[in-house]
């Protein structure tokens, strides 16, 4: 499961409308990857775990069913927007979330010995973890992030407070 963020573009509760300033019902809302036509999914809510139809159907007034846009926010959008007859409204492309989390915050004790340990949650990805031992900020590749695990290349030492910072 993806961590999400709402979408900047039809967020919460948007309405679209065609050239005309009328509403866009029955419109199509396609989501891809940045920069490509490769389908990217969107999601329902904020659990990220119910991925929209691509294209996205709105309804009569012209708002996306549900009235929300989840984006998976390790990744980056391509929004097309076109009439029911398939006629282009617009593209806008490299579109991110509007991520307003808060961090999670894991904190473990060393013994010496233990490389790997894990995570509440799955981070985003490596670049959106911070880990500190003993207070101090180890850089990136002094450790490595597959899905909840966190593993160290060095086991930290006996009694180390280590913080593992992310999103």
């Amino acid at each position: 499961m993806p961590i999400v963020t709402l979408s900047i573009v039809a967020g919460a509760a948007a309405q679209m409308f065609d050239n005309n300033g009328v509403p866009l019902s029955g419109g199509k809302f396609y989501t891809y990857e940045a920069s490509t036509n490769t389908p990217l999914a969107t999601y329902t809510s904020s659990s990220g775990t119910v991925a929209h139809a691509n294209p996205i159907v709105l309804d009569s007034a012209g708002r996306v069913p549900g009235g929300e846009i989840w984006l998976d926010y390790a990744s980056q959008y391509k929004f097309v927007l076109k009439t029911s007859a398939e006629v282009l409204i617009g593209t806008y492309n490299n579109i991110g979330g509007s991520f307003t989390g808060s961090p999670i915050t894991a904190t473990f004790t060393g013994n010496g010995s233990t490389v790997a340990f894990t995570l509440p949650s799955a981070p985003a990805g490596l670049a959106t973890t911070q880990v500190y031992v003993s207070g101090v900020y180890q850089q990136k590749s002094t450790y490595t992030v597959a899905s909840t695990t966190l593993t160290f290349s060095e086991a930290p030492p006996n009694s180390a407070a280590i913080e593992v910072v992310y999103t």
